[in-house]
């Protein structure tokens, strides 16, 4: 049989692995700069430094930098290689390259800048999201070009999670990014209120899904048995791992937002599914983990299993856990705590970030034609960050768990017996211990940064690896006693259909009735627009990244609406877009801060933007001094006031021509009331308006919120 030479290209696997390396090593730091802002607020000393502005930037940094350069990187090695084939363009690679590089730079920007779409995991406006559409299809055009070009008739496991990351993240991207803009920094989300945060949701669990764990897996099924030198433990559980995996994840995303108002039925899709999701992921695990039978010797003396190991068992404790929490009864105490936290850092620290190490230290000396330069370096590397792992995650378990004690506790009398800032001031010693785990973490890291370098320094890169294989069979000839699935793995195209096809299922069946059936998301008739002012000072809101740290959703439990008063309805959001439900409670619900017993006078709110703590002793809330400086820029309102009504909030027709003048006049208003608090200010601030809509919330709402 003829033999054909060819030369896989090593050069772009070298450039992702650097890129990974960099940018590790850049979002573990902002990781531990917000972490120590939570301890040392003063570290909160410029507006572009602030938490609310700095954590989306360590997410992205750590997601989609670290995280998808890693992907990218393992996947362009071993897709050539399961293919027996080079990849489909050199050209491509290069576009992919540096326009992902590119697209963490604009991140990089204007995440700092405030320049947000404050949905989490998609942050970045629309601009940037159509760059990463682009440069995503470039990427699938470069795999399926090689995959169309193998020499291996049959698709190995690994390529299988490939082809779903890509289809998947391509639907989930371009359904979430669903945007309205007014300017090339600013957007208004298409959706609104409840129907957004099904949205947000779908998108921001299956973010983690199809982003984070099933490319991983791929890496997993083909670098564990590279490493090991052992085949995998099981053909046919990775099958059933697989499409048992893509068709549940992708129901789950519900399990977010337990207790919220979001209806009821779609919460029960989602319990029943993330419940159902421990069989497949430990499927996942075992067939890795098994993968090693008879090899636990080597893993004792080799680092790179060890990383490994450490990794795959990780991912058995997270999505272990994921179901776990799932539940309403674990919901109803994990939601809105740090307990959270810990959860997501198991997943990113254990699973992703020990099995990107474990690669780096595989892939870079096969790469460079040299050994690794210490294995005693990278044994301390390994042991840093198990120990990072754990003195992060056991604080913030151990906080989550005081947290909803301490919100949750009510006296002999029937009172609430902690204020909620003094379950703020509690939580310090555990943030404190977690910065030590990531500062662990990231020394690890470091330490890999040196040995690597020193391994690069000692080689010289096989750019054009040689390589040789007989071509691809014309016509297949099937063996006696095969499994009725290779077949699929013969036709990458229709395999691609397919698994489109299983993961639209859950999506359209939560999503067609939430939004095509009006009794799913009842209007509120006191329930008005938000004036110009109040709109403005919405976006400022966001901008600053306040939902990070305070939800506006008072979930039905006698602790919340004690403290904040009447639960949040569906139909009080029906002029938000986006949402601001949030997802963790660093500060207090916001949904009543205007209304009844929680409301507080504009100069109190004047007083604690410009020093928290002046108002709240011990707050840890970032001052926003600047905005009694800084000007609000009314250039923008009658375009809002436009977009708005394009999404359909029913303003009186021609109402964005006077849509300044109401501004100014309610913003006087609010600088008067102030100048009789002792306080002066022009009516043309940005605190004034942000003034205005935090004196706006639930006010539509009539309620009569108990004591705090």
């Amino acid at each position: 049989m003829q033999v054909e030479k060819f030369y896989y290209d090593n050069r772009t696997v070298k450039n992702f692995a650097y890129a990974t390396i960099l940018w590790g090593v850049v979002g573990m730091l902002a990781g531990l700069y917000v972490a120590l802002q939570l301890v040392f607020p003063a570290l909160n000393f410029t507006q572009y430094g602030s938490f609310g502005r700095l954590r989306p930037l360590h997410t992205n940094a750590v997601i989609f930098a670290f995280v998808g350069n890693g992907m990218f990187m393992g996947i362009y090695y071993s897709l050539q290689r399961l293919c027996k084939a080079r990849m489909f363009s050199d050209t491509l690679s290069k576009i992919h390259f540096w326009g992902w590089q590119l697209i963490i730079v604009a991140a990089a920007i204007t995440l700092p800048m405030g320049i947000t779409a404050s949905k989490e995991y998609a942050e970045l406006e629309w601009p940037i999201d159509i760059a990463i559409t682009l440069i995503w299809v470039v990427f699938g055009i470069n795999m399926f070009g090689t995959i169309i070009k193998r020499r291996e008739k049959h698709l190995y496991v690994a390529i299988w999670f490939y082809i779903a990351t890509f289809v998947t993240v391509a639907v989930l991207h371009i359904v979430n990014s669903m945007e309205l803009p007014i300017s090339l920094t600013k957007s208004y989300s298409l959706y609104a209120g409840v129907q957004d945060a099904l949205v947000q949701w779908w998108y921001g669990h299956n973010a983690v899904a199809f982003f984070l764990t099933t490319p991983y897996l791929g890496l997993m099924y083909y670098f564990m048995p590279k490493a090991a030198n052992r085949p995998v433990y099981s053909y046919k559980l990775s099958i059933i791992h697989f499409w048992a995996l893509i068709f549940l994840y992708i129901w789950a995303g519900p399990h977010h937002l337990l207790y919220t108002a979001l209806p009821n039925w779609a919460q029960s899709l989602g319990v029943v599914f993330s419940a159902m999701l421990i069989f497949p992921s430990w499927g996942g695990m075992i067939n890795g983990l098994l993968t090693l039978r008879g090899a636990w010797d080597k893993v004792r003396d080799d680092v790179i299993l060890k990383f490994m190991v450490v990794a795959v068992t990780a991912y058995g404790m997270a999505t272990f856990e994921g179901p776990m929490l799932s539940l309403k009864s674990i919901s109803a105490i994990s939601h809105y705590t740090d307990w959270i936290v810990a959860h997501v850092h198991v997943g990113a620290l254990g699973w992703n970030g020990m099995l990107t190490f474990g690669i780096l230290y595989w892939l870079i000396p096969r790469l460079f034609n040299t050994p690794l330069y210490s294995k005693k370096i990278a044994n301390r590397h390994f042991w840093l960050g198990t120990l990072g792992i754990v003195f992060y995650a056991v604080p913030m378990y151990w906080a989550g768990f005081t947290q909803s004690s301490m919100w949750k506790q009510f006296t002999d009398a029937g009172q609430l017996k902690y204020t909620f800032l003094e379950t703020v001031t509690y939580m310090k010693p555990f943030y404190a211990m977690r910065s030590l785990g990531g500062t662990l973490y990231l020394i690890g890291a470091l330490f890999m940064v040196y040995n690597l370098y020193k391994t690069v320094r000692a080689g010289k890169l096989v750019a054009d690896e040689a390589a040789e294989a007989a071509p691809l069979e014309k016509e297949y000839v099937k063996h006696a006693g095969e499994h009725w699935h290779r077949a699929f793995e013969r036709k990458p195209v229709q395999f691609m259909i397919i698994s489109l096809v299983v993961i639209l299922i859950g999506g359209a069946v939560e999503m067609i009735p939430t939004f095509m059936i009006k009794s799913n998301v009842p209007t509120i008739a006191s329930v008005k627009p938000y004036t110009p002012l109040e709109l403005q000072g919405r976006d400022i809101y966001v901008r600053e990244g306040c939902y990070l740290c305070h939800s506006q959703m008072i979930r039905p439990f006698r602790s919340e609406t004690e403290r904040y008063g009447e639960y949040s309805k569906a139909g009080e959001f029906i002029y938000d877009h986006p949402f601001q439900w949030g997802s963790k409670r660093t500060g207090p619900d916001l949904a009543r801060e205007g209304t009844g017993n929680l409301k507080k006078t504009n100069g109190w709110h004047f007083r604690h933007f410009r020093e928290p703590s002046s108002m709240s002793e011990g707050s840890i809330m970032p001052p926003y001094a600047f905005m009694l400086e800084q000007n609000l820029d009314t250039s923008t309102t009658r375009a809002k006031i436009n977009a708005m009504i394009t999404l359909g909030v029913p303003y009186e027709k021609g109402f964005a021509d006077v849509a300044n003048a109401n501004l100014m006049e309610q913003a006087k208003g609010i600088a008067d009331n102030l100048r009789t608090d002792s306080i002066r200010v022009s009516p043309n601030k940005e605190v004034i308006a942000l003034i205005s809509y935090i004196q706006r919330l639930g006010k539509d709402i009539s309620n009569e919120p108990k004591n705090k």
